[in-house]
């Protein structure tokens, strides 16, 4: 499927940024693009969006296959039906990949996008991609929610009749 496709381009891009920021800047260092605005910035975050729950490896580890495995099935189930909703998912799945490669090889993230003007907790590429996804996945409900949910129902439907 297609969407496994971009799920793979965002897992590759996720970790070469971060292979890069790993082997080329020591922690902490950081290099600024825009000055005051925008920065490059090795960090590591042991917890979740905001360092919330830090050190809590385990359950994120856990609760990342679950919600990956989901995505696999609802994406093979979806069968590209609802374009949008699958780009949605391959993006979420890719940057949950990403986020869970760190925590199991390190026990913590590689964060180094640095947004100063807003003062924004640094984030990766992986990131980026799960908000977007997220916010496609808004968008789809906000916009059509009833179509969505019974479009979603009857192919969930359908794949569980053809087994």
């Amino acid at each position: 499927m297609r969407y496994f496709s971009i799920t793979a381009f965002i897992l590759l891009l996720d970790q070469v940024t971060k292979w890069f920021v790993l082997h080329r800047m020591s922690l902490y260092e950081s290099i600024p693009l825009w000055d005051d605005v925008f920065h490059i910035t090795s960090h590591r975050n042991r917890g979740a969006a905001f360092g919330i729950l830090q050190d809590q490896q385990w359950l994120f580890i856990t609760v990342t296959i679950a919600v990956v495995v989901g995505i696999i099935v609802y994406l093979i189930r979806l069968k590209g039906r609802q374009p949008l909703m699958s780009w949605s998912l391959a993006l979420i799945l890719g940057g949950a990949i990403g986020n869970l490669i760190d925590r199991v090889r390190m026990g913590e993230v590689v964060d180094f996008l640095d947004f100063r003007l807003i003062h924004y907790p640094i984030f990766n590429v992986a990131d980026s991609a799960i908000v977007v996804g997220v916010a496609i996945m808004v968008w789809i409900t906000l916009r059509h929610p009833q179509t969505e949910l019974e479009e979603g129902d009857r192919v969930v439907r359908e794949a569980g009749e053809s087994s």
